[in-house]
């Protein structure tokens, strides 16, 4: 495409740019990390279209043959490899397996001995994809790191925001809430303001092998596998009871308090009449796994948590605040007011939370910014243990 064309389509996925902006564009460089995916593929056609000096990057995390004896990491580096030679893009690899495991996979495991439920997309995003990558990026002689976030960011006051995604369905700015905001400057989010929709019809434009591929979903070294299969394969899960919450009856042995989840519903294997079981609670240290009956049932709602470990994208706010929170991903925003103990933070909600899990982190927004958060430490009693009182 000449410099029309490219103004032209860019126009047309949201982009309001001039010959002159393409211009002076040409002298910044852009490593676009890649995955193999399709947002990461179209992440380097827009940097193209942009007019940047593009190269993508396969970054290589985890190194295993899957039950097929194929490596997953090996078929997503051929698609990468695809995609950039089809819009004339020098590529790299790096390997970052080991500081994985010891940034990453090491806590995942140890939070999983303890009964907890960490995020560790979360911290890859933090200690990998804008650390060690972010880094390496900069000594690459690049000027941005793009990557297919669905994010946006906006310079205001001296500082760069790190906002939401312009679709709400694929919105990622709850996994990076942990990264350091003053690498924002640095980064590219190409497709932050364009719906999915957008992106794999981009995709088909520019004829990229990956405009049909599947999403990848949960957590990116288990992959299609069996989770507490593979959880199996690291820790040792001690056999226990299932106990009715209600009654302290048991019902039946569980394979490990570290294969449940709060909330989980899947996988509990507890039959007969009624309405389906909740793990509602867990002792790691009496290998018990509490259960209800029914999906609305008040102990798996609590107002309140407490949260450490916090950080903060821009400047601290200040406290008490009002504003809005995810305690997970995809939930709608819930008011909360917050508070500081000591270095905690007391997180109380409007309407109660279902499912807060230990580990977890709870995500802070003023409307469509995302100002920060922390990881869960603490439940608030459940809208059952306060009937009890």
């Amino acid at each position: 495409m000449n410099i029309e064309q490219r103004i032209q389509y860019l126009s047309k996925i949201g982009y309001e740019v001039t010959e002159d902006d393409i211009v002076k564009n040409q002298k910044k460089s852009v490593v676009v990390g890649m995955s193999g995916g399709v947002d990461s593929s179209v992440c380097a056609v827009i940097c193209k279209l942009l007019g940047y000096k593009t190269t993508g990057m396969f970054m290589k995390n985890w190194e295993e043959i899957d039950e097929s004896g194929e490596c997953p990491a090996e078929e997503d580096y051929k698609d990468v490899v695809s995609v950039c030679e089809e819009l004339d893009l020098p590529y790299y690899t790096i390997n970052f397996s080991e500081e994985y495991k010891e940034r990453v996979f090491a806590e995942f495991l140890e939070e999983y001995k303890k009964g907890n439920t960490p995020n560790p997309d979360i911290l890859c995003n933090r200690e990998i994809k804008f650390k060690v990558f972010y880094d390496k990026v900069m000594k690459f002689g690049a000027d941005y790191l793009a990557t297919g976030h669905y994010c946006q960011k906006e310079y205001k006051n001296g500082e760069f925001l790190l906002k939401k995604g312009k679709d709400g369905n694929k919105d990622q700015s709850y996994f990076l809430y942990a990264i350091d905001g003053k690498v924002l400057k640095n980064i590219l989010f190409p497709i932050g303001h364009i719906e999915k929709s957008l992106v794999r019809k981009i995709a088909k434009d520019f004829n990229l092998i990956t405009q049909k591929k599947k999403d990848s979903t949960g957590i990116c070294f288990i992959g299609e596998k069996n989770f507490k299969k593979f959880l199996g394969d690291y820790i040792d899960g001690q056999k226990g009871m299932f106990i009715n919450l209600e009654n302290s009856k048991e019902i039946m042995p569980h394979d490990g308090t570290c294969f449940y989840t709060i909330g989980q519903r899947k996988g509990l294997g507890i039959g007969g009449p009624g309405g389906p079981w909740f793990v509602a609670g867990k002792d790691n240290d009496k290998n018990e796994v509490y259960v209800v009956e029914g999906e609305k049932h008040p102990a798996l709602y609590s107002y309140e948590l407490e949260a450490e470990e916090c950080t903060w994208i821009t400047s601290k706010p200040n406290f008490p605040l009002k504003c809005m929170a995810k305690v997970r991903y995809r939930q709608s925003d819930q008011e909360c007011d917050i508070s500081v103990s000591g270095n905690k933070l007391k997180v109380s909600f409007k309407t109660p939370q279902r499912a807060i899990a230990l580990r977890q982190s709870v995500v802070f927004y003023s409307k469509d910014v995302c100002l920060g958060g922390g990881i869960i430490t603490k439940r608030g009693e459940s809208l059952y243990e306060s009937k009890l009182k």
